[in-house]
């Protein structure tokens, strides 16, 4: 149920609401999660723009987007790192419309504490997420979800 945090200059992506939903998606394909409404509803994107001028290297350019990606901890294996920081510069380099290439897109994985993820005003653990979905997956297969 990662959050992800896009950050780039004002303009960049025309669409920011689908831009949001692909990564999402993407994130949630990539943890190989149950699709659960759990982490369908708990696996969302954040799009920032930066007024112009923001946002610079060493050298003043501005051509540059950060993907952060807070997961729980231990969620993602070596593999599945790999593979989140492949496809997310992917798909943010697609929806800049090749604007922004993929050498200039930095994704950062971080991890929440144990017992650090806030769901529903409770600090879960990664025991208590794992109970909860397999409670809704049960809920589920027995056609009592509310």
């Amino acid at each position: 149920m990662p959050m992800i945090d896009v950050y780039a200059s004002a303009g960049v992506f025309s669409n920011k609401h689908q831009l949001a939903i692909d990564l999402a998606t993407t994130v949630m394909t990539i943890e190989q999660v149950p699709n659960i409404p759990m982490f369908r509803q708990n696996t969302a994107s954040f799009v920032h723009e930066l007024p112009t001028g923001d946002l610079a290297n060493v050298d003043g350019d501005t051509g540059y987007v950060r993907v952060q990606v807070l997961t729980n901890a231990g969620a993602l294996d070596r593999d599945k790192q790999l593979a989140m920081v492949k496809q997310l510069a992917e798909v943010v380099s697609k929806a800049s419309g090749g604007v922004i290439a993929i050498d200039h897109i930095w994704v950062m994985l971080t991890e929440a504490a144990a017992g650090g993820w806030g769901l529903n005003g409770h600090a879960n653990t990664n025991d208590e997420l794992v109970t909860k979905a397999r409670a809704q997956i049960a809920e589920l297969q027995a056609g009592t979800t509310r």
